[in-house]
């Protein structure tokens, strides 16, 4: 099998020795990001609905490095900080990048490192 690491300008720097995705199999798995600005490298202002927009974003960007879209996601896998207290926010932001057949998803509460959340995604390709 061969795997392709997938490294891009538009997406927060890894903070250590990872890639924002790996191509493998006909699928992307990318990296668990966090709501940080590509061009700042700082959190974005505001609450889980401001960050987990961020958080698309940021993933929506490696997707597109390799021809794919939210549409191609099968598999979501989300931490909130404060499960409870955030989901309905995180959620009203996760359904304006989803459209139905949505992916299957895990949404788990996790310690985070001074942020609200993060996601990884995996995708199915499109054929080239």
């Amino acid at each position: 099998m061969t795997k392709q690491a997938v490294l891009i300008e538009n997406a927060p720097k890894p903070a250590g020795p990872y890639s924002h995705g790996v191509a493998a199999a006909g699928l992307l798995f990318t990296a668990g990001f966090g709501p940080q600005d590509p061009a700042t490298g700082e959190v974005v202002p505001g609450g889980v609905y401001e960050q987990t927009q961020q958080v698309l974003r940021n993933v929506g960007s490696v997707l597109a490095a390799r021809g794919a879209s939210f549409d191609d996601v099968v598999k979501v896998t989300a931490h909130l900080q404060h499960l409870k207290r955030d989901f309905a926010d995180y959620n009203r932001a996760y359904a304006e990048f989803f459209t139905e057949p949505y992916p299957v998803r895990t949404t788990v509460g996790s310690d985070l490192y001074d942020i609200l959340v993060e996601i990884d995604v995996v995708a199915v390709l499109p054929s080239e």
